[in-house]
């Protein structure tokens, strides 16, 4: 289990898209990480998009940088709700300048404009969040996954497939080749 004693959190907050949150949820888990769901605080439960539920384990104002190893933004409408929301914003932020992989997908790419971490930066998310990164400072490019540096964006959900491998090659050990 190539993730094993790792931390991850999964952002959730209504309106959130269904498969983007549950399907690297579970994959991140098969990769034997410890993934916990952080909601805004504004309810412990929040619905997709489709009334589906989720149940957040702990609240943005109670999370530290210091006990994850990495953060993952679905996509959905759920963004746009959790980029009004400080400590949410601060979160990522905070990941990010820590170093530690921010993976965003879809509509996601609202949360990291507003965290203010893409300027300079390669990145892809849906076609009509592209101009909100590009008026953030990112070089949006239309690719299945784009990784630069820590940052890990993806388009739509059958990109998650790649999203996925990007999040776990991210933070798996670094083994040597064997010959």
């Amino acid at each position: 289990m190539e993730l094993e004693g790792k931390r991850i959190a999964v952002l959730v907050e209504d309106e959130y898209q269904v498969i983007e949150l549950w399907y690297p949820y579970y994959r991140m888990k098969e990769a034997g990480a410890e993934v916990k769901l952080v909601g805004t605080g504004r309810a412990t439960q929040f619905k997709s998009k489709h009334g589906y539920p989720a149940n957040a384990d702990l609240a943005s104002a109670d999370v530290k940088v210091a006990d994850f190893d990495a953060v993952i933004i679905p996509g959905g409408y759920a963004p746009d709700l959790m980029r009004r929301n400080a400590d949410m914003v601060r979160f990522v932020h905070d990941m990010d300048s820590a170093g530690k992989p921010v993976a965003a997908i879809c509509h996601a790419g609202w949360m990291i404009a507003s965290a203010k971490i893409v300027k300079g930066r390669r990145a892809t998310c849906f076609h009509s969040v592209k101009d909100d990164l590009v008026a953030a400072g990112a070089d949006w490019v239309d690719e299945p996954v784009v990784v630069d540096g820590n940052l890990i964006t993806s388009r739509v959900p059958e990109d998650l497939p790649a999203f996925c491998r990007a999040i776990v090659k991210a933070l798996a050990p670094q083994t040597a080749a064997v010959r």
